[in-house]
């Protein structure tokens, strides 16, 4: 049965393989050089392809905090990548992407430590073959990265038993009278949203222990639709139609996305910021559900699908969205079907009923 995601290890395994052969200096316990890795990250133009869309010299950076003694924090907008930077690193220093605690309100501390098999555990009492390991132990014994998503989404009580881990690099069992200590290329990589900022915020001794980097949104338009273009397609090819998205609906919708979430077109006029984050992955997303809605429910004309999606997206987090969607219909789609020589945007601009119907 086929898997509908492969991890980036399996996804990536040919690129890997040909990376191992950097002969350079690499830090105990890892798969690449620092240098290999960030080549796996962005690319070389050959025959390396570019995963992340971001500053190389942010990936150089991550990579030197991983192979310090400081764990690793990736923070930004929802929809920024984040994830995917942590599992291609993850993928290429430790071959491994499955070490993953995803954090939430309902994260315990035992997934960030160990866990006990109970049936174990009443025959025997705990015995280190009761003992279940976290991600995060398994990384320590095997000298792997460990990541933990959403870690601000945790209680501060869980946060705080990395403070110890990142800090001594080891973990206490004391119902074993054990103690377990990390072997060399041990690290964590963390994500943080910053749209939770204030939900459980972090110690400040537990910040200590992280190197914070900033991941921000795409800067380039041609960057984000190729980028989107290509994501879609991954997305797409497993269903069994022959899906495909334009190229002119997909630089429309990345215009959309990228004005609505900037506060100003790419002409310099200016716009009302949406309060639901206008994402490339959100955009991925809709031009996914654009080809496949072309492929199953075949239209003559593919543009009268985006106005749809569109409205889908900005109301999802804020209802009052629709009013501002509705008045960049009316300044900035307008003007551009007005002044320009674009057909898609005079097409756009006479389906601004789809966006101003009421529910």
């Amino acid at each position: 049965m086929k898997r509908q995601v492969d991890p980036a290890e399996v996804r990536y395994a040919d690129e890997l393989k040909l990376l191992t052969a950097d002969k350079g200096p690499r830090p105990p316990g890892w798969h690449l050089t620092p240098a290999a890795v960030v080549t796996f990250v962005v690319g070389d133009g050959a025959r390396i392809s570019r995963k992340f869309v971001g500053d190389r010299a942010l990936v150089e950076r991550a990579v030197i905090t991983l192979a310090g003694r400081r764990g690793l924090l990736l923070v930004g907008e929802p929809g920024t990548a984040k994830s995917l930077l942590a599992e291609l690193l993850t993928a290429a220093i430790s071959g491994d992407t499955s070490r993953t605690v995803q954090g939430s309100a309902g994260t315990h501390e035992e997934q960030l430590r160990y866990g006990w098999n109970y049936q174990l555990l009443l025959a025997k009492g705990p015995t280190t073959d009761a003992l279940v390991p976290s991600p995060i132990l398994s990384a320590m014994r095997g000298g792997a990265i460990a990541r933990v998503e959403e870690i601000t989404r945790c209680l501060p009580e869980v946060q705080d038993a990395m403070v110890s881990i990142l800090s001594e690099r080891s973990m206490s069992v004391p119902e074993l009278g054990e103690t377990e200590y990390a072997v060399d290329g041990f690290n964590i990589i963390a994500t943080a949203n910053l749209r939770d900022r204030g939900v459980n915020e972090m110690s400040a001794a537990l910040k200590r222990r992280f190197n914070f980097e900033v991941i921000e949104a795409i800067g380039s338009l041609q960057a984000e639709s190729e980028l989107v273009k290509r994501e879609a397609g991954r997305a797409l090819a497993g269903g069994n139609a022959p899906a495909d998205v334009d190229d002119a609906v997909i630089e429309a919708l990345v215009t959309v996305f990228r004005d609505l979430r900037e506060g100003r077109s790419v002409e310099g006029w200016p716009v009302d910021k949406t309060a639901t984050v206008m994402s490339t992955a959100e955009a991925v997303a809709v031009a996914g559900s654009l080809g496949l809605q072309s492929a199953y429910f075949p239209v003559g004309d593919p543009v009268s699908l985006l106005p749809g999606h569109l409205l889908g997206v900005a109301r999802k987090d804020d209802r009052d969205d629709q009013a501002k969607l509705v008045s960049y219909w009316d300044s900035t789609v307008r003007r551009r079907a007005e002044e320009g020589e674009a057909r898609l945007w005079k097409r756009l601009y006479e389906l601004r009923h789809v966006i101003a119907e009421q529910n």
